[in-house]
């Protein structure tokens, strides 16, 4: 893999979409719609910055063979997938635009785009046991990938977790903790799992995932504050989905409780 930042985020983007590619099962398999909805979402683009951390922080661990990472990678981005179509249904966001194109509801309908999340997530865990038991991924470590995977994305302490606490926080104030409560959850869990699951694969010491939790902690707030920037600041066009929707919705973020200027300043003490 390339050492540059930009060179590995490359490479790193092209593995995992060849390995996506295998994995999903294609347009014309039955039943048509769905598998062609899951397509739709997953293969639209996007920064594919979850699965570049799980390959960064299992070489950073000392995996030599990088292609072991690849199912933890790409099982990180069919969970990350799932949860934008389901954020983006009339429902939660009601969104139209994501990644630059219609969301999956606008395509294929409330019931297809809720099926295909549905089918992305559980995907996400099938294609980790199946690479487990043909020893892509060290069998003791799978237990532990897919708990704390299975934690990241759900409750008490998940990205689903925080996605309630982020909608009966809308329209009301909050305090600087409970906004920190939420991004955590929302959005910087499934980061932190990016970053201890390469770790996990790489079966890297106690000491060594606990730097890579911390890491991934420190970076998923860091990420969902420039969010909430680049939501007040950026276009649609720029951002590839509707700019401006945090204010609209009522959103409880960084920039609306601290400030533009504050929110830089903490963004970049996160970093």
């Amino acid at each position: 893999m390339a050492s540059d930042a930009a060179g590995f985020l490359a490479e790193a983007t092209r593995r995992v979409e060849e390995h996506l590619q295998r994995v999903l099962p294609a347009a014309e398999t039955e039943p048509k719609t769905l598998h062609a909805a899951m397509r739709h979402s997953l293969f639209a683009g996007g920064k594919r910055l979850r699965p570049a951390l799980t390959l960064a922080s299992a070489q950073a661990a000392g995996l030599a063979d990088l292609a072991r990472a690849l199912p933890a990678a790409a099982a990180l981005e069919m969970i990350h997938t799932y949860s934008l179509i389901h954020d983006d249904l009339p429902c939660m966001d009601n969104d139209a635009l994501r990644r630059g194109r219609p969301t999956c509801h606008i395509v294929y309908g409330e019931a297809i785009a809720i099926l295909a999340g549905d089918a992305l997530l559980t995907l996400a865990f099938t294609h980790l046991a199946e690479e487990a038991a043909r020893g892509t991924l060290p069998l003791p470590t799978f237990p532990r990938l897919v708990a704390h995977l299975g934690a990241a994305a759900g409750v008490p302490a998940g990205m689903v977790a925080g996605q309630v606490a982020d909608i009966e926080a809308e329209h009301r104030a909050v305090t600087a903790d409970e906004l920190a409560w939420i991004h955590r959850r929302k959005t910087g869990a499934i980061i932190e799992a990016a970053c201890v699951c390469g770790g996990l694969v790489a079966e890297a010491p106690k000491a060594v995932i606990q730097a890579l939790s911390r890491h991934g902690q420190a970076l998923g707030l860091c990420f969902q504050i420039v969010d909430d920037i680049l939501d007040a600041t950026q276009t649609s066009e720029t951002l590839g989905k509707t700019a401006g929707k945090d204010a609209t919705q009522g959103k409880a973020t960084f920039v609306a409780l601290h400030g533009l200027d504050a929110a830089r300043a903490e963004a970049q003490r996160q970093a």
